[in-house]
């Protein structure tokens, strides 16, 4: 039987999909799966596909001609490409359509994610979804919502398959109080937030209920990892205020941070199986998040959910748990449960194969 030969697509890569292309590539090889990683140099120095045994091709993250021939040479002789977002799945598509030599492969993208844009461009990246899930033979969402969303953009075969973020290896301890000390949170609540401090996070709105905790004694303080456009202007409103903000920056020891804190905070406008909310169930953190995308059927009745933009909700929830400790060990221990109905890795390796194998016998 011949080797089963697939290439994935990452394009500039977020923290969620390069972990599941990690996975997936490890777990792939680990089948006897020929598997060749595209995606710009920096994320293999992140997520080292090489040693999961993958052949990797840095490709950087353009559009242009030589990008496309760089891209194209990787697909020859691949059963499956598999693109991840809607920037790879663009730069696959052109890829493909460019001649790859018969018999060409079948495309499948994964919507990890969606994109509020408005005007114009958002009048452009809905041309390209609708291109490219209609090139696509499979497109996979990774929450109801994007199923629906991608069968709306006219795909042929879209299918809910939700992605679990492997957890961290490193051995964590819930409230270490090492990562409080260093936090600066030893005599007080210790609040985490996880992810870049673009717009679309919400962390103005964390900040508004930043300013109504100042009155708790003791001040809850709120630490947030993660690197992004918004940092200086971010760090000048907390500096204004005197807020009780720590940005920390990227960090590759988030699951420990987590762990210790007393309370996770996720207030993006929207997401799909945020790789933040699974590890704080996972770890039985309480979660406050916004009711957005995929967020409540990730996390069922295991967090406190709030809707988006309303930071007098976020305020009040975060304050409810913050003084109700049989409420926090009741969300902690409904979030290992909730976790434990989740696919496991395993599962979703051999979920993602079996589509692999499914269009590889069309052929």
């Amino acid at each position: 039987m011949t080797q089963l030969r697939t290439v994935q697509v990452l394009g500039g890569g977020s923290a969620g999909s390069s972990a599941h292309v990690r996975s997936l590539a490890s777990g792939l090889v680990a089948r006897g799966v020929r598997v060749t990683v595209c995606a710009p140099a920096e994320l293999d120095r992140a997520y080292d596909f090489i040693g999961a045994g993958a052949h990797f091709v840095p490709v950087p993250r353009r559009n242009d001609p030589a990008t496309v021939a760089l891209l194209r040479n990787a697909c020859i002789g691949a059963d499956v490409v598999h693109a991840h977002g809607l920037h790879a799945s663009v730069r696959a598509m052109i890829a493909l359509s460019g001649g790859v030599r018969a018999p060409s492969p079948s495309l499948v993208t994964t919507w990890h994610t969606r994109n509020h844009v408005d005007g114009a461009r958002g009048g452009l990246l809905r041309l390209l979804e609708r291109r490219t899930v209609r090139a696509a033979a499979v497109v996979l969402g990774t929450s109801s919502e994007l199923v629906d969303r991608a069968r709306r953009r006219g795909a042929r075969d879209a299918r809910l398959a939700p992605v679990t973020v492997p957890p961290s290896r490193a051995p964590v301890c819930l409230h270490d109080g090492k990562a409080r000390a260093e936090l600066g949170a030893v005599d007080r609540p210790l609040l985490m937030a996880v992810g870049a401090l673009v717009p679309e996070r919400g962390y103005g709105m964390l900040l508004d209920a930043a300013r109504v905790w100042r009155d708790l004694d003791p001040q809850p303080l709120l630490v947030i990892a993660g690197e992004g456009r918004e940092r200086a202007a971010l760090q000048r409103r907390i500096e204004e205020e005197g807020l009780a903000v720590r940005l920390i920056g990227s960090r590759d020891d988030v699951a420990e941070l987590l762990a210790a804190a007393d309370v996770a905070v996720l207030t993006s406008r929207w997401e799909a199986r945020s790789p933040l909310a699974q590890e704080a169930l996972r770890l039985g953190v309480p979660l406050v998040a916004t009711a957005v995308g995929g967020v409540p059927e990730l996390v069922g009745d295991a967090a406190e959910l709030v809707p988006w933009g309303d930071a007098a909700a976020l305020a009040e929830a975060v304050r409810g748990l913050l003084a109700d400790v049989d409420r926090r060990m009741d969300l902690a221990a409904a979030g290992r449960v909730q976790a434990g109905t989740w696919p496991t890795e395993d599962e979703t390796i051999a979920h993602v194969l079996s589509v692999y194998d499914e269009l590889s016998d069309r052929r």
